[in-house]
């Protein structure tokens, strides 16, 4: 027995370097060969992260990495744009799983790609609203006979569960500040309060407005005309999608590429010379478009705020704030942008940063550009910068602050389970969760979220230019988009990454200028040999997932997060999922 299992470790072992070593080779090969009379293919089927951030002199950089990095996407067209030997580009049934704002960005560069003169083609089996948005940005835009084209407006969900606390006797003590601060408002009622709903529905309002205008630009279709499509489920089918106007014809896949083959002068007989964009990427990725000794850094700030060190889907005070010191020490950079895309989290680890911003822009110039979402702890470390910009569709703001504290002291006394506590002072046992919270612990608790709403209010004031009493009325958590966050005064500018990189050039005066792009993270091969834990840790969160199905899951991630919450939090006001 112990031989056999002696052998299976060693098969098993072998295989594992063996492809590795597999791997390795096969990214040996860094570029692709790209044929004249090329279509670059853009399909995004796999999650989209602001910045990956992989060491390109790491061999293990981008191994078992799913991941696709906006930055390189757009730095992928760009190059396409001047590349002759690339005709054209095919958006090829994309299932984009990426925020909105980041779709916007995709869109914008496909906009100044089509400039060029070169062509852009869309074809799907079907499209969701994103991938709509996404595609009508093409010259045409085509569908599978059967297919179908989902265009009804934007949608959300949120949560309660206060019946679920009763009756399981685990609830959420809750302590707040700012009439608009409902993150944890899904443990305090059963529906939705007037405050939380009309935020929602103007936030919604916002985006869509903003997606039905480069529709409607792109389309030639009044936003009225969209709004009405919308509501009467205009494009259900493939036959009143393409009455619509939305669709330009309704093909199968092959007479798609028959059209392009027309198009490019290509015989019907030939294969079109597809470029993958994740192939592309690879070779675009040794042209640079900016260039020169002096340095703009962009330091990426993605996922939420947690007190420590962080990493590609975290944000820590330990990885930004050296990023920021390298930044600020190095002696090629004259600028830096902050690219934010966060919800918040952890109000001190946000202060911990804005600190650090405050010391940065005391030898260099910091600007931000808001990504998907920059609220609450977002927003906090943002609020200091030189300059903010934000895409029309960023979600912003949300300046307020809770504390969330489990307490299980019903389902205790139901299952006949008594704690008893022993201190050496008055306040030495502060909070038990068997016991039910006392007024002075609540009245500490509220202190500190007081404080911190002030000291949150003072960062905006300061940073905006603005008094506290101004700052107040547009904070108590509300949640706004870009284009209300600039009517407000809570950003500068709106605009994607490129503006940014471009306004904090113009601060220092450069024409020529590289960029830096920090911090940089170990690949997933790395973290997976370093603690195997956290693989299996995925693999368990799948089968629970399989096991229990995505919607109660949806409800159990929302439970462990809560739960998992320390300290005084300035988060989002509630998990948007967006359809």
């Amino acid at each position: 027995m112990a031989a056999i299992i002696g052998c299976l470790i060693a098969f098993g072992i072998m295989f594992v370097m063996f492809v590795v070593l597999a791997a390795l080779i096969g990214q040996g090969e860094d570029t692709v060969v790209v044929k004249d009379n090329s279509v670059l293919e853009i399909q995004l089927q796999t999650p989209i992260n602001d910045y990956v951030g992989m060491d390109e002199s790491n061999p293990f950089a981008g191994l078992f990495n799913v991941n696709q990095g906006l930055d390189e996407i757009l730095h992928a067209i760009n190059v396409a744009k001047e590349d002759n030997k690339i005709k054209g580009i095919s958006l090829n049934n994309n299932v984009i799983m990426a925020g909105l704002s980041q779709t916007q960005a995709i869109r914008d560069a496909l906009t100044d790609f089509a400039e060029s003169g070169k062509f852009i083609y869309a074809y799907g089996d079907f499209y969701t609203q994103k991938d709509y948005y996404l595609a009508s940005v093409a010259n045409e835009v085509y569908l599978n006979p059967v297919g179908a084209l989902d265009f009804k407006g934007l949608s959300t969900e949120v949560l309660f569960f206060k019946d679920l606390q009763e009756k399981s006797g685990i609830k959420m003590e809750v302590i707040r500040h700012g009439k608009y601060k409902s993150a944890v408002e899904p443990f305090l009622a059963n529906e939705m309060s007037e405050a939380n709903r009309t935020q929602i529905k103007e936030l919604l309002d916002a985006l869509w407005h903003s997606m039905l205008t480069n529709i409607s630009e792109s389309r030639d279709i009044s936003v009225e005309d969209l709004n009405h499509i919308a509501d009467t489920l205009g494009t259900r089918t493939s036959k009143y999608a393409a009455l619509s106007g939305l669709i330009d014809e309704v093909v199968y896949f092959d007479e798609y590429e028959s059209m392009i083959k027309e198009k490019m002068g290509v015989d019907t007989a030939d294969d079109l010379n597809y470029v993958p964009i994740s192939d592309y990427i690879r070779t675009a990725s040794k042209i640079k478009i900016n260039s020169g000794t002096d340095k703009i850094a962009v330091i990426f700030a993605q996922g939420e705020i947690w007190y420590g060190e962080g990493g590609s889907d975290v944000i820590g005070q330990g990885i930004i704030n050296d990023a920021l010191k390298k930044a600020r020490e190095d002696k090629n950079v004259k600028a830096i942008v902050l690219r934010v895309n966060s919800p918040g989290g952890s109000a001190l680890a946000s202060d911990i940063i804005w600190r650090e911003i405050e010391i940065t822009k005391q030898s260099k110039p910091v600007v931000v550009s808001m990504g998907d979402v920059a609220a609450s702890g977002g927003y906090y470390i943002a609020a200091g910068a030189d300059k903010i910009f934000a895409e029309p569709t960023t979600i912003t703001g949300s300046i307020g602050v809770f504390g969330t504290i489990p307490n299980i002291s019903e389902l205790a006394e139901n299952i006949g389970v008594n704690a008893e506590q022993v201190g050496t002072n008055k306040n030495s046992v502060d909070y038990s969760l068997f016991e039910p919270m006392n007024d002075s612990f609540r009245s500490n608790v509220l202190e500190g979220i007081e404080a911190t709403y002030k000291t949150f209010l003072d960062r905006v004031a300061q940073g905006r230019g603005i008094t506290l009493a101004q700052a107040d009325s547009v904070a108590q958590g509300r949640v706004w988009s870009g284009v209300d966050a600039k009517r407000l005064g809570l950003v500068d500018e709106l605009g994607g990454l490129d503006e940014a990189i471009a306004a904090a050039a113009e601060m220092v005066e450069l024409d020529n200028y590289g960029i830096r792009k920090l911090p940089k993270y170990k690949s997933d091969f790395e973290k997976l040999m370093e603690d195997l834990g956290g693989a299996t840790a995925k693999s368990k969160e799948s089968i629970i997932q399989e096991e229990i199905g995505a919607e109660a899951y949806a409800i159990l991630k929302e439970i462990k997060l809560a739960l998992q919450n320390k300290g005084v939090q300035a988060r989002m006001p509630f998990t948007l999922n967006i359809k």
